[in-house]
């Protein structure tokens, strides 16, 4: 017990701290202790992982919550293997982007605020993978939301600030939408919100009733995992600072559909039709957003659509049944895709906020240890051996392979071609060449890059532990086996590496020699990928210009006849109030008048009234 409230409530213990002095000014010693609670969190989440791994779930029951006709809901927790995993990523990753940002927002005359909604993040994070039902999870969902809109406006002086985070706000609550739907229809069939009793029932309820809850369900992990077309927000995301991208829109909170659509596996595994359609739309967005970052010049978000593509391959494997190579991916992509996130942090403060890629080159020799972290990171999401992203992502494209399903292999190892391609073009272009600047850039602190070291190991090391994982969640999770030859899996090993390899070598030698010329931005196709397939200007016409003038006239309309009604009305109480004020004017000729007056009105009635008996 003491452990499950260390690893949920020191965050939460750490958002008030900070947010109690969150208008004093800059105090260092609130980075520090914040830091500290979250490390607590994490170190107690690894040490509840060691136990669920080898033993039983653990379950915590905290306070009635609902008890009304029909429904019974308690404030309870489960960790199993699942959300012990999910646990440890949150907690791991969290604590190093508290400990980086001591450092990256050491200037800033937010930091006290930034830290309580970093902390704030956490907690809702945590509630949300420990919660043992679906209004549990939908609490932490909500709240992972809240959070992410006001750390991408965090600075909220800024225009651009303020609209991405709203876009973001918006458009997951659109998706939200769809998933409070699926939970409707759940405690419909079902009659409850618990996972035990949903799960167990599944195979109970009605085929047609299951499309529709995981239908529901997928359209508010869509949302949250900014998958197609609910995609647009997360690149704009970005003008939050840097190491809120790599905790939340790297690592936890977009990869909160994936853990979505595996808890609920008991659900998906039933709706066959819709995990197809969840394994297509994931390799669709792998592709669709891995070819925009092969020509995007903004060095955030090259990284974010790269997330978007990595959120894919996850969606692949979770929509093929393959969950817990989904969770594995998720795992590895949280390590190095956060890694290169704070790498492109320290970029950004060297090149005094820059991020146009063709702006800088030769960072190389004034910042090696982070030239370095990143090579580790790219190298990593590439996909090369003995690197963590080659054991999950091979692990990926080999179910879609064992499953017969050739059509997403292909599609996957197009990505992974493209991966490999724009993350060196990414290194060559920020670290190689010809410095493009004129002023001496400087490197991180070294407690930023002891950070992103340990990142860095986890970047080389995470994959080894495939195998373990998998024994881990086999007890939580259906078994998924790949059915692969000894000499097919191989072969396919081989071709992914081979292929990678060219990709990358192509890619060094095509940016050293320069051979992609200025022209290239004259084709159609470049202008399509550099405009994001023009989605987000279709988005802009179709729905923001349109929803503008439905506002304007609905403005017009409610100046027109809501104001001018309420306001004829107030003129008129004004106008018979004034008039009836003149007869407490005190002048007796006109109050006996109006006595007299009066009292003929009254007779008047009586004599109508007794005349109608």
């Amino acid at each position: 017990m003491a452990l499950f409230c260390i690893s949920l409530f020191f965050p939460l213990l750490s958002f008030i701290f900070a947010a109690a002095l969150s208008h004093a000014k800059r105090l260092n010693f609130v980075g520090l202790v914040c830091s500290f609670l979250i490390l607590c969190s994490a170190t107690a989440s690894l040490m509840q992982a060691t136990i669920v791994f080898d033993g039983a779930p653990i379950q915590i029951l905290l306070k009635d919550f609902i008890w009304v006709d029909g429904l019974r809901l308690n404030f309870g927790f489960t960790i199993d293997a699942v959300s012990a995993m999910m646990m440890c990523v949150v907690g791991v990753v969290s604590t190093i982007v508290h400990i980086y940002s001591i450092g990256y927002m050491g200037k800033d005359d937010g930091f006290n605020r930034y830290f309580s909604y970093l902390g704030l993040f956490v907690f809702c994070m945590m509630f949300l993978v420990m919660s043992d039902n679906f209004v549990g999870l939908f609490i932490g969902w909500e709240g992972v939301g809240l959070c992410s809109w006001l750390l991408i406006g965090f600075w909220y002086q800024r225009s651009s600030a303020n609209a991405a985070a709203n876009e973001a706000f918006v458009m997951n609550r659109i998706a939200d939408l769809g998933m409070l739907l699926g939970m409707f229809f759940i405690f419909k069939e079902f009659g409850s919100l618990k996972f035990s009793d949903v799960f167990a029932d599944a195979p109970t309820v009605s085929h047609q009733a299951l499309n529709f809850i995981a239908a529901f369900l997928f359209i508010g992990a869509m949302g949250k995992s900014a998958q197609f077309p609910f995609h647009t927000w997360l690149a704009n995301a970005m003008e939050g600072p840097t190491p809120v991208s790599a905790l939340i829109h790297a690592a936890t909170m977009v990869t909160a559909g994936v853990y979505l659509v595996v808890r609920a596996n008991a659900i998906f595994a039933q709706a066959p039709e819709i995990s197809t359609f969840i394994a297509y739309l994931g390799a669709f967005v792998a592709v669709f957003a891995a070819s925009i970052a092969l020509v995007h010049n903004d060095l955030k978000k090259i990284i974010a659509y790269s997330t978007l593509s990595q959120l894919g391959y996850m969606f692949v494997a979770a929509g093929l049944g393959a969950y817990w190579v989904a969770l594995f991916h998720l795992m590895t992509h949280a390590f190095f895709k956060s890694l290169l996130f704070l790498g492109a942090g320290n970029v950004m403060h060297a090149m005094r906020d820059e991020l146009d890629i063709k702006k800088m080159g030769g960072l190389y020799k004034f910042m090696k240890p982070t030239a370095v972290l990143m090579t580790i990171g790219s190298v990593a999401l590439a996909g090369f051996y003995p690197f963590a992203g080659f054991f999950s992502k091979d692990k990926i494209l080999e179910a879609a392979f064992a499953n017969g399903g050739y059509i997403l292999w292909v599609v996957l190892f197009a990505g992974a071609l493209m991966t490999a391609f724009y993350s060196f073009r990414l290194l060559m272009l920020v670290f190689f060449g010809e410095a493009k600047f004129k002023f001496h850039p400087h490197e991180a602190k070294n407690f930023m890059l002891t950070a992103m070291g340990v990142l860095g190991v986890l970047a080389l090391i995470s994959g080894w532990f495939g195998s373990d994982l998998s024994l881990a969640l086999s007890s939580v999770l259906p078994k998924f086996e790949l059915n692969l030859e000894y000499e097919s899996e191989v072969t396919l090993i081989l071709l992914t590496l081979i292929s990678i390899t060219l990709s990358t070598l192509f890619t060094i030698f095509a940016y050293k020699k320069r051979i992609f010329k200025e022209e290239l931005g004259e084709l159609k196709i470049y202008k399509i990928l550099q405009n994001a397939y023009f989605i987000p200007k279709f988005y802009e016409k179709l729905v923001i210009k349109n929803y503008a003038k439905a506002a304007k006239f609905c403005r017009k309309m409610d100046e027109a006849v809501i104001d001018k009604s309420v306001d004829g009305i107030s003129k008129l109480i004004n106008a018979f109030a004034f008039n009836a004020n003149k007869m407490q004017s005190g002048e007796l000729t006109r109050m006996l008048r109006l006595m007299v007056t009066g009292f003929a009105i009254l007779l008047s009635f009586i004599f109508l009234l007794a005349g109608g008996a």
